[in-house]
């Protein structure tokens, strides 16, 4: 739909139920036609005045403040009426009812934000930081969705995408001119500039590992025999009683979650019922959801009794790799802690009751994971985004594979023209509708 034809919307933009102020939010191009039926007043761009709200006999639902916003200069890029009234739900409910009645519709999720991006008020990137900034659990998280916001995470996107082109430029130029002296597969300067593109595209890999960290987490399963320690682990990493933990075998039958921050960095926490053979229908139960959750991982840790460190039968049953053995309870048996690198993986040795070697596991999580305490150039990431340069990055190897194996310019050039594309997924440049439509339905109404 072309910019001008847009239907004007509208939406209650703070959360729901009963507060001190209430925002209700209208873009579109009927908001001068709105203001003048609802707030009877002439609006002076981007100047709070105190109105009241009217409806269709004059008589006030509510007073507050009138904020209005003329386009282009505005956050969708269109007209916004901003109404600022009290907080009940109900006046709320009343007043955006009158908007509506004034040529309105209600607002689909995320549409004003959607609309921003559409108007190139923002890009996709900027544009899903935004529903970042508010869903953020740390503080970390929130100045990583800042940074995205303020385009540092779209400037080194686009920064490789113009680098894509100009190589491409210069790769077709060499096929549809051969017999000017332009040799790009003997001069070294396409390969130069592949292999530095290669590079960049690595460094924010890493920088956009730790931002979805920050994002969404990590998913940590812990496993392993009845009474290894696992519900008591969860405890001590949640810092209160979570699960409830006895000398009796088996006390875990259901999947536990808790989500905590570990020096800033949200963990999903999930203990499991002990892994055995069983009659019981309810423990098989829990096993099998044991079993479920572990497929889904980001790490595994493997509690083991250190005094019973039999655990094969166990192993054959869990996927390989991601996996960091916790041999627990050295307290009695006079050990220290320690933590070790094997040809099996990592092995750490701790005592949960006693918390001798907490600290081990928790750096090596967040080392696991590739996490530091550091933010101030981390960049808020999804997993999108991580697809999106892995992609990239498998097309610009293919082309200097091309470039070095075959020689084929052709392969090369297309190559290259498949990460560009791949990379331009991330802003939007290059993204199709269906996409659209799944980021922006997960936006709040009102945003």
């Amino acid at each position: 739909m072309d910019i001008e034809n847009r239907d004007t919307i509208a939406a209650i933009a703070t959360p729901p139920g009963n507060g001190g102020v209430g925002i209700i939010r209208i873009s579109g191009a009927l908001v001068p036609e709105i203001a003048k039926h609802l707030v009877n007043k002439t609006l002076i761009p981007r100047l709070a005045q105190y109105s009241s709200f009217t409806d269709d006999n004059g008589s006030v639902i509510d007073s507050g403040i009138s904020l209005y916003f003329p386009a282009p200069a505005s956050y969708t890029g269109e007209d916004i009426l901003e109404l600022q009234g009290h907080g009940g739900s109900v006046v709320l409910d009343m007043l955006l009812r009158r908007v509506l009645s004034l040529g309105a519709r209600l607002a689909n999720p995320g549409e004003f934000t959607e609309r921003a991006f559409l108007n190139d008020k923002l890009d996709l990137a900027q544009a899903e930081a935004v529903a970042d900034l508010i869903e953020s659990s740390t503080e970390q998280s929130v100045r990583s969705a800042q940074k995205s916001m303020q385009g540092v995470f779209s400037v080194q996107i686009n920064e490789l995408v113009e680098e894509l082109t100009e190589l491409r430029t210069y790769v077709e130029a060499a096929i549809d001119f051969v017999d000017e002296e332009i040799d790009f597969l003997t001069d070294g300067v396409v390969e130069n500039r592949i292999v530095n593109i290669l590079h960049r595209i690595e460094q924010i890999q890493k920088t956009a590992q730790q931002g979805r960290l920050l994002r969404d987490g990590m998913t940590v399963v812990l496993a392993g025999k009845p009474n290894a320690g696992k519900s008591s682990l969860l405890n001590a990493l949640a810092g209160h009683e979570a699960a409830i933990v006895t000398d009796i075998a088996g006390t875990t039958r259901d999947v536990l979650k808790e989500r905590i921050q570990l020096d800033g960095m949200p963990l999903h926490i999930i203990d499991t019922a002990g892994l055995r053979e069983s009659d019981n229908p309810i423990e098989q139960e829990g096993i099998r959801r044991a079993h479920q959750e572990i497929k889904n991982a980001d790490k595994i840790l493997l509690l083991i009794d250190a005094r019973d460190p039999e655990v094969e039968s166990i192993l054959t049953t869990l996927p390989s790799g991601n996996i960091t053995r916790i041999y627990n309870k050295i307290d009695l048996l006079g050990l220290e802690p320690e933590i070790k690198q094997t040809e099996s993986g990592t092995q750490i040795y701790l005592s949960i009751k006693t918390g001798s070697g907490m600290e081990l596991l928790k750096e090596h999580l967040k080392q696991s994971v590739g996490f530091n305490e550091a933010t101030d150039n981390v960049f808020i990431a999804r997993r999108r985004h991580i697809e999106a340069l892995s992609k990239g990055h498998e097309f610009v190897e293919s082309a200097l594979d091309q470039l070095r194996g075959s020689q084929a310019g052709e392969l090369v050039a297309e190559d290259l023209r498949q990460a560009q594309n791949s990379l331009a997924e991330i802003t939007g440049k290059f993204t199709s509708d269906d996409l659209l439509g799944k980021i922006f339905s997960s936006f709040c109404i009102g945003k």
